[in-house]
């Protein structure tokens, strides 16, 4: 079992995957979200500040949303957050889609190349390997 301090209110809790805070801080804090998901509705064009203030969170974890892709900031905002990469402007997330698709080709290229080769078959064993019996 891995027990762990919540990291908002300090009690000992049953850590299982995730952030370091126990369910009440977790629920409050989706609570929070939903409450700055509301007021964005509400108030098109609200900045990250205006926000934060209205709505009584931390303007990181506003920000943290945004790299979770929980938020997405307006097409037509004035705010952007940057990628993680190369530093190009996106609306949410840590990296732009041209970042995005660069390192899913690195993966799938490293993929390829650490899979061990086939067999190859000489012209005896045409339909491939067989299960041979002792007589």
């Amino acid at each position: 079992m891995n027990v762990r301090n919540c990291r908002s209110c300090g009690r000992i809790f049953n850590y299982v995957a995730g952030m370091a805070i126990c369910p009440a801080c977790r629920e409050k804090l989706e609570q929070k979200f939903q409450e700055v998901k509301d007021y964005i509705r509400e108030h098109k064009g609200a900045g990250i500040n205006e926000v934060s203030e209205a709505c009584d969170v931390e303007t990181n974890q506003i920000r943290q949303w945004l790299r979770e892709e929980r938020l997405e900031i307006a097409p037509d905002s004035a705010i952007m957050l940057a990628c993680e990469s190369c530093g190009a402007p996106i609306r949410s997330g840590r990296f732009c889609e041209k970042c995005t698709g660069n390192m899913t080709k690195n993966f799938k290229d490293v993929l390829k190349t650490n899979q061990p080769e086939k067999p190859k078959y000489t012209k005896d064993d045409a339909e491939g390997p067989k299960m041979r019996f002792l007589k």
